[in-house]
């Protein structure tokens, strides 16, 4: 009887060992998937947190460009004839916006904040960039930047079709101001854009990426016309 008995719980032993061998496989195993799905999309939140929350310092150029960029202003002059779409003029509401940023040819107008207001946010909408200047001063630099790409935030999505001569126009306290693209050129993404601007000019300068390359970021200075 007794024997039977060691027998008996033997087996109920047994019978438990491998109950708890079968939850430990079944417990490391979801920690196992659990991890590698954590794994995955930690990396995918940091790539989208990387593309949508990225800024761009600002490096001004110490020197105005040289002849090079004189003979860019001469391009501009060749191609006068060739942009003769007049602004379009909209009831803005100026009580929610600084200023407007139209640009006809790529059909785009947008509104953006002073540097101080919450919603001056690349998340949000175009940005300006701290230590721009309005465009009221003179041989000042307004610079604004927003997201490409196809996001609903991609408000620089087209800024690629954009040429020298091309027109832009900026609203400001009722008044609008007329640029002229003169230089379009890349830089390396690495978290400063110089500038390659005349100084001897009121400018605006837009910023965004590149289309179709990770790894630059597309620079269009305008200078102030009229």
């Amino acid at each position: 009887m007794q024997m039977l008995n060691q027998l008996r719980n033997k087996h109920n032993n047994n019978k438990n060992n491998n109950k708890l061998k079968k939850s430990h496989i079944l417990l490391i195993g979801s920690l196992l998937i659990f991890c590698g799905v954590l794994s995955l999309s930690w990396n995918y939140l940091v790539k989208m947190k990387d593309q949508i929350y990225s800024e761009m310092k600002i490096a001004m150029m110490d020197e105005v460009p040289k002849p090079a960029k004189e003979e860019t202003a001469e391009v501009v002059d060749n191609n006068e004839n060739n942009n003769t779409e007049e602004p379009v003029y909209y009831e803005i509401d100026y009580s929610k916006y600084l200023g407007v940023l139209e640009i006809p040819k790529i059909g785009l107008k947008r509104g953006f904040y002073n540097v101080g207001s919450r919603y001056n946010n690349i998340s949000y909408n175009v940005t300006m960039v701290d230590g721009s200047d309005l465009p009221d001063v003179i041989n000042g630099n307004l610079i604004l930047m927003a997201h490409s790409g196809d996001s609903y935030i991609s408000y620089f999505a087209y800024l690629y079709k954009l040429t020298i001569g091309d027109m832009a126009y900026v609203t400001y306290l009722g008044n609008q101001y007329v640029y002229q693209i003169t230089n379009i050129y890349e830089v390396e993404k690495n978290g400063v854009v110089r500038l390659m601007r005349n100084h001897d000019k009121t400018t605006l300068t837009m910023i965004t990426c590149t289309k179709d390359n990770d790894y630059t970021q597309t620079v269009y200075i305008a200078e102030r016309v009229g």
